[in-house]
């Protein structure tokens, strides 16, 4: 993305971005009744929930969505696929790519692109890996199936970027960097993640209060909108988690504060990116 705003480009983009995990995670490692009862608070009330906000604020979104998800809660989906919405991939189970040999990546990858072909009729173009969990090869396989970009990865903030291929790290011959491939990265970080404020048990915060989480966010776009003009502010989200109605209450203000800013947008992802320019700051 340029660095600066120019005669086209918004003076600041906001994302706002869905994992639809549902129960696809809780059924590939077993889990309790508990635990895929809240899971299936995704589909069964937060995507309902976080889709009625979208079409009320007539706010385009990204929703990374497990091929597990779609075939199971198929109503889910097609209420995603009502609004302006685009479906990009994150896996099969919700796997943790950094411990699947590379040919199950590769699997897994090509199955969930065939799955958004089935329900779009056009292959994605995002990836998102759960647990943004990769092992040294992921990003090279997801690059060499077709994708254009990835969001993974947190070495920026409001600006995209291309992923190296070929860094290489070690204690005896220290560092080398790789050169730039064709993926773009749109990079996360965990403080705009809903998932460490608001759940128990993910050694972060869990249960924070919506005031706090808001804080972080508002300062977050706050600053981007004075300081990386053209950049972009990327929130993730996760429907069993965000769906909580003192949570959706935090979100509408949110996004109530972000439409008083000047020169704002909302987008797609696929959007931010094909608006990406290599070697912007």
């Amino acid at each position: 993305m340029s660095a600066d705003t120019g005669p086209d480009l918004p003076r600041l983009t906001v994302a706002l971005t869905f994992d639809h995990d549902a129960i696809s995670d809780s059924v590939r490692r077993g889990d309790p009744p508990v635990k895929l009862s809240h899971a299936e608070f995704g589909p069964r009330v937060g995507v309902p929930r976080s889709c009625e906000l979208l079409e009320r604020e007539r706010i385009p979104a990204t929703w990374f969505v497990p091929g597990h998800s779609s075939q199971t809660f198929p109503a889910s989906i097609e209420l995603i696929l009502r609004g302006d919405s685009e479906l990009a991939c994150h896996g099969w189970f919700h796997e943790d790519f950094s411990t699947i040999p590379a040919d199950e990546q590769r699997r897994i990858l090509h199955r969930s692109i065939e799955e958004v072909v089935r329900l779009t009729g056009r292959p994605p173009k995002g990836f998102r890996a759960p647990y943004w969990a990769l092992g040294s090869e992921t990003l090279d396989l997801v690059a060499d199936a077709g994708f254009v970009y990835d969001s993974s990865l947190m070495a920026d903030d409001y600006r995209l970027y291309r992923v190296r291929r070929g860094d290489r790290h070690s204690v005896e011959h220290g560092t080398s960097f790789g050169r730039e491939g064709p993926l773009i990265e749109v990079p996360v970080y965990w403080a705009m993640d809903d998932w460490p404020h608001f759940e128990p048990g993910t050694g972060k915060d869990g249960l924070s209060t919506p005031s706090q989480v808001l804080e972080i966010w508002l300062g977050e776009l706050r600053y981007a909108y004075d300081h990386a003009p053209g950049g972009l502010v990327m929130v993730t989200m996760h429907p069993e988690c965000i769906g909580r109605g003192h949570r959706m209450a935090m979100l509408e203000r949110f996004i109530g504060e972000a439409k008083g800013l000047d020169g704002l947008v909302f987008a797609r992802l696929e959007a931010v990116v094909e608006r990406f320019q290599p070697g912007s700051s």
